[in-house]
């Protein structure tokens, strides 16, 4: 197969909360728009998918309760031999790979620059989404992990384009102190573009910027096979009932610190409504899910040091006192 009819593959890269599916759903919308059939691959920490209705209608394959760059790295290349033998009954236009907010996204590259893979793909861009509202204060050692910093190292050396998303959260003299950290990590020649909502030109984020020689580069930035994600977790709760709104995203306000992201379909009292919620940077959004759809209460709660009983313990007694 020449390059021609090789299959285009965006990979999005960035830490928990910084709008990665945002990105992607902008993208899906463009591909619609052009009349393409997309596929995607979504990876989750967790053992529950609670976006899948964004993608009702994509084909999507879903890699649950682990990492594609490490810990079910096999699965990714087990979907990958899938989308091959399809390709004649069900063929792709375009490619999209999410990984988690902790992947480390040269394992996914080198994955689709090895054989089988290399010869039906073609890596066009690594588009590495961060949050510019929480950059400087997971880059702080007074208030992050090595872990966490050292992940958002290698996914910002990654990447072939950097978006700085929820710039409007942050004032421009702050602004302008978070492109400055960036840049003397990722290097002045790596674009990098502000955006709030992930909303950007589609051109751009289109656009081939992927070299595959930047491989050593890499190599030489990064603590290569070694995984820098083994405290963050994510924990599941259901079994519980509707609550009003505006409990529930005090609730969520009120969690510690360590809890970096959540998600979920929670049902509003007297609403009759099942709402995804998506939780970041403190802030919380609701949008209705279809009714036609089979939905039950869930959270997803995505932190460090989550997966011990004290945290469950704590959720529990929020929860019993909404």
């Amino acid at each position: 197969m020449d390059n021609k009819t090789k299959i285009p593959v965006y990979i999005l890269s960035g830490f928990l909360g910084s709008g990665k599916t945002t990105v992607l759903l902008n993208m899906l919308e463009h591909c619609k728009n052009k009349g393409q059939h997309p596929g995607i691959i979504l990876n989750e920490l967790g053992q529950e998918n609670v976006e899948g209705h964004l993608f009702e209608d994509k084909k999507v394959v879903e890699l649950l309760n682990g990492c594609i760059c490490c810990t079910i790295q096999d699965d990714l290349k087990e979907t990958m031999d899938n989308l091959i033998a399809e390709m004649d009954s069900s063929p792709l236009d375009v490619l999209f790979i999410e990984g988690t907010g902790v992947a480390n996204p040269l394992e996914i590259q080198e994955s689709l620059l090895s054989k089988p893979y290399i010869d039906q793909f073609e890596i066009m861009s690594i588009i590495t989404v961060l949050d510019a509202s929480h950059y400087l204060e997971y880059q702080s050692v007074f208030s992050s992990s090595a872990e966490v910093r050292k992940l958002m190292k290698e996914q910002m050396v990654c990447g072939s384009l950097l978006l700085l998303n929820k710039t409007d959260l942050i004032r421009s003299e702050q602004l302008d102190k978070v492109i400055q950290k960036i840049t003397k990590i990722a290097g002045v020649e790596t674009e990098l573009v502000k955006c709030s909502y992930g909303q950007i030109e589609a051109g751009m984020l289109f656009e081939k910027r992927f070299q595959s020689i930047s491989i050593g580069k890499q190599h030489s930035d990064i603590d290569h096979h070694h995984h820098h994600h083994s405290t963050v977790q994510a924990i599941k709760l259901e079994d519980f009932p509707a609550f009003q709104q505006k409990t529930f995203e005090k609730w969520l306000k009120q969690l510690p610190n360590n809890v970096l992201r959540g998600k979920g379909i929670v049902e509003i009292e007297n609403s009759n409504q099942f709402y995804s919620f998506q939780y970041a940077s403190k802030k919380v959004t609701f949008t209705p899910v279809p009714s036609t759809l089979n939905k039950k209460n869930i959270i997803i709660l995505i932190g460090t040091g989550l997966n011990n009983e004290a945290m469950n313990s704590h959720c529990k007694q929020l929860l019993e006192g909404i």
